[in-house]
């Protein structure tokens, strides 16, 4: 019987890269699931504190983890709140971290390629770091907008530099997008810098595609690689449109119109052969597709639309339900097959008195049962994944007053948690 289940595809199999690591912007293939994992769902300045860092500079990009080994992506010299006016002493730093004890092996320093975006803009509500990097397990890649990608080894190396456009967007707000591995390829959606997606040789750093459109403006969502009718699909959400496109080549091979207008900031996250895009402005929205298909598969495969949406964070498909919290703060349930709400609450203790009127920029993720959901200001929510709204825990660190912007990392009974001044690993069964 042919069936229409989807999976994931690592298409990237290196054999010093465990299965157990977290490579990329929400894991192994993307999903934000973290299987087998058992982190703590409460911690605290010394419960469950393994070691805390203090980085060089501040950022929205997640960590990443490799072996023994986090790397994480910083931005100083301008735009941070502590440093001067001058945009030309702006700087990004790859910062590679010693996962047992918290030591930092090495740090790498690389210029922000010059005019830069005036952090007077609207790239202030999430700086000059916010692309996670990712590794094939012997390299890691980073992005740093119009400075390019970047390929270094694991001592510190730098192998190449690429640049994939110098542009802006009239809002000025910077990229998002993360990196991703296909098969030899590092895939890049540059849609600030170019209005496109490119591949790159992770070896060399040479283009070996690219594929452009307008509508690439106002992209800040990160691709995924689905699996479905026998082939892997390049799938990512634009204003408008869903595209499902040949990674080995760039090629359009189907789309379908969305009706989500305006910034598309969170990933598209798919499952059992259903794919969910999220996003829009002013109007959010959600819609839902089945996967598969060649050419304009609008009316063959539209499942669902709705109003219930994300404006920042992306979602968490989950055994038939997307969760999420919303920028705004509310704890969101839905049914995948049928867009139904399932429970929409308010967290407690959450405002939207930080920057922007919006609590919530990071993404959640989910492991043993709990799904995590880190906002600015207020500390980390943790809330059952089933459909029925249960609050688990609340969970704040004493010592740091800083943003907290970015995706947490998930291996075994670790998560790993970034502010805009410390890197923190918090362990089950560690400290008071």
């Amino acid at each position: 019987m042919k069936s229409c289940l989807l999976t994931f595809v690592a298409s990237f199999a290196i054999a010093s890269l465990a299965g157990a690591d977290w490579p990329r912007f929400r894991g192994p293939n993307g999903s934000g699931i973290a299987a087998d994992a058992t982190p703590p769902t409460t911690w605290s300045d010394t419960k469950n504190m393994k070691w805390k860092t203090a980085l060089p500079g501040a950022g929205a990009s997640s960590p990443i983890v490799a072996g023994d080994r986090v790397f994480v992506t910083c931005y100083s010299g301008y735009g941070d709140g502590t440093s001067g006016d001058d945009v030309r002493k702006l700087q990004r730093q790859l910062v590679c971290i010693h996962r047992k004890d918290g030591r930092i092996l090495w740090s790498k320093t690389v210029p922000a390629a010059q005019p830069e975006d005036d952090y007077g803009g609207r790239i202030g509500e999430h700086g000059y770091a916010s692309q996670t990097p990712v590794t094939d397990g012997e390299r890691v890649y980073v992005f740093f907008g119009k400075s390019g990608v970047l390929a270094f080894d694991f001592n510190g190396t730098q192998l190449w530099q690429m640049g994939v456009g110098t542009g802006s967007n009239q809002k000025h707000w910077g990229s998002a997008s993360s990196l991703m591995l296909y098969k030899n390829l590092v895939i890049v959606t540059a849609s600030e810098e170019s209005h496109s997606i490119r591949a790159l040789d992770s070896k060399t750093g040479r283009e070996v595609w690219k594929a452009g459109g307008s509508q690439l403006n106002n992209v800040f969502g990160t691709p995924i690689l689905v699996e479905s009718e026998g082939r892997t699909d390049l799938v990512i959400a634009v204003p408008e449109e869903l595209w499902g496109l040949n990674p080995d080549t760039g090629k359009l091979r189907w789309f379908a119109m969305t009706g989500l207008r305006g910034n598309i900031t969170p990933g598209v996250v798919a499952a059992d052969g259903i794919i969910c895009a999220c996003g829009g402005f002013p109007q959010l929205g959600a819609v839902a597709v089945r996967a598969g298909g060649k050419g304009d598969v609008t009316k063959t495969h539209m499942l669902w639309s709705g109003s219930t949406s994300t404006y920042v964070p992306t979602p968490v498909l989950h055994q038939g339900h997307l969760y999420f919290v919303s920028d705004t703060g509310l704890a969101t349930c839905l049914n995948t097959k049928t867009g139904e709400v399932v429970f929409k609450e308010r967290l407690p203790g959450v405002s939207s008195s930080g920057r922007g009127g919006k609590p919530f920029y990071a993404s959640a993720v989910l492991a043993n049962g709990h799904f995590y959901a880190v906002s600015r200001r207020q500390g980390t929510f943790v809330i059952a994944a089933k459909p029925k709204f249960e609050f688990v825990a609340q969970n704040k660190f004493a010592g740091d007053d800083s943003e907290f912007n970015a995706t947490p990392a998930i291996v075994g009974n670790q998560l790993f948690l970034r502010s805009n001044r410390f890197l923190y690993c918090i362990e089950s069964g560690t400290g008071g």
